[in-house]
């Protein structure tokens, strides 16, 4: 068994269990990293923030059964009453999908036309709240990094001066203090920067798929209503008339 391991679990006892020595031992990597952990620190607070709340919405509020839905729904079409293809997607959870559906069908009695129109501004309005905030995480990783490589470089330059001008008794202290920042500010942008980059990577594949699953929906949903049109038989919106 490793030696470094045996040390390891010999300190967490002595300390009071795992939890006491991993803040122990986050506390003193900290110490250590001196400045250069403060803006890792808040490129991982504003990392995390985004990571929850985007996670929330587009695996929670904005998902939906897009194939239960179109089954539901296409019963109404077939049956031809608009207005309770209307009420089942108004009764259905509000989603960027049944938000952008509702939409097409209100403009049901005005035309084809009118119903393309009406989906494809519905669809420009929603896209944007599901891909919102989630470039930024991109954006955080590459700054922790970056924040980690100026800690590092601060580290090195400090151990260099220790090695041109500092007293031969104090060189072994400020060496090691000055490794020991650059390393330690190092790890912890990397440790940032990882998972910020796996959930933009994560996020954006759910985004992207959300969006395909709305403009198939809504293709689908104009399909039906053209090949359904003469079935319909409760418009509550007249048509317009031609001017004569």
């Amino acid at each position: 068994m490793n030696l470094g391991y045996l040390t390891n679990l010999t300190v967490l006892a002595n300390t009071g269990g795992p939890e006491r020595g991993l803040f122990e031992e986050l506390a003193k990597r900290w110490e250590a990293g001196q400045w250069g952990m403060y803006p890792i620190a808040v490129c991982l607070v504003i990392a995390l923030a985004i990571m929850v709340e985007r996670g929330i919405v587009l695996f929670g509020k904005a998902s939906i059964n897009k194939e239960a839905f179109l089954r539901g729904l296409k019963k109404h079409i077939y049956a031809g009453d608009l207005d309770k293809a209307i009420n089942y997607v108004a009764g259905q959870k509000v989603t960027p999908l049944t938000s952008v559906i509702k939409a097409g069908l209100m403009n049901v009695p005005k035309g084809n036309d009118e119903v393309q129109a009406a989906l494809d501004e519905a669809s420009l309005r929603e896209t944007p709240r599901l891909e919102a905030r989630t470039g930024y995480l991109a954006m955080l990783g590459n700054a922790a990094m970056l924040a980690g490589l100026l800690g590092t470089v601060s580290g090195l330059i400090s151990c260099f001066e220790a090695v041109a001008n500092v007293n031969p008794a104090d060189k072994a202290t400020i060496l090691a203090n000055g490794i020991s920042e650059a390393m330690n500010c190092t790890g912890f942008g990397l440790v940032t920067a990882i998972p910020a980059l796996v959930a933009f990577s994560v996020l954006m594949g759910r985004t992207q798929s959300l969006i395909n699953d709305i403009n198939e929906t809504s293709v689908s949903v104009l399909n039906l209503i053209v090949a359904n049109k003469d079935k319909f038989k409760n418009m509550n919106v007249p048509a317009p008339r031609d001017e004569e």
